[in-house]
């Protein structure tokens, strides 16, 4: 008999143990609105890595869930597009990362909108959403501090049929060259 309530305590601490680590590791996300259309859809179901940045810095071309300056709410879904000290600047339909633009694939139409050279602040990581025309961020005049970061998306987990990894774009795949 204490051999058989040995087995179920540890079973049960086993379960608390791993059930803790998958939380402080993991989490869920649903995708809300069309800012990150055509690869994220509103309703998407996401697991998002809570742990991957405490062994490296985000890096240009995660897709990442943070908490907004100011909006305590909503958790955002956003590209990162520029690292703290990086320039960025938006013209004639295009992004520009340390005076390079950006060959981007994955969003559904350049902008249509201007963005004058800036400095991205120490600390702070400047993101867009792919959908560039309809999408809250940093081209309004915000950044996300590393301490808003969440996490980096990992999975699409619903609907089945979007079932898979989290695409990420490394910057170097992106770069067209310097600007001419």
């Amino acid at each position: 008999m204490r051999t058989f309530l040995r087995e179920i305590v540890v079973t049960i601490i086993l379960a608390v143990v791993i059930f803790i680590l998958l939380q402080t590791t993991f989490q869920t996300f649903i995708v809300v609105g069309s800012s990150m259309e055509p690869n994220f859809e509103t309703e998407q179901r996401l697991l998002i890595n809570k742990a991957v940045y405490h062994f490296h810095e985000p890096e240009r071309g995660d897709v990442i869930v943070f908490r907004p300056v100011g909006s305590p709410q909503a958790d955002y879904i956003k590209r990162i597009i520029a690292l703290p000290s990086d320039t960025v600047e938006v013209k004639t339909g295009a992004v520009y990362v340390n005076d390079s633009p950006l060959d981007e694939p994955y969003i559904k139409d350049p902008p249509a909108y201007t963005l004058p050279q800036r400095e991205i602040p120490d600390n702070n990581y400047f993101v867009l959403g792919d959908n560039r025309n309809n999408s809250n961020d940093s081209h309004n005049g915000w950044t996300v501090p590393r301490q808003n970061i969440i996490g980096k998306v990992w999975l699409s987990i619903w609907p089945l049929s979007q079932w898979g990894l989290g695409a990420d774009y490394p910057l170097q795949e992106q770069l067209v060259g310097p600007a001419e």
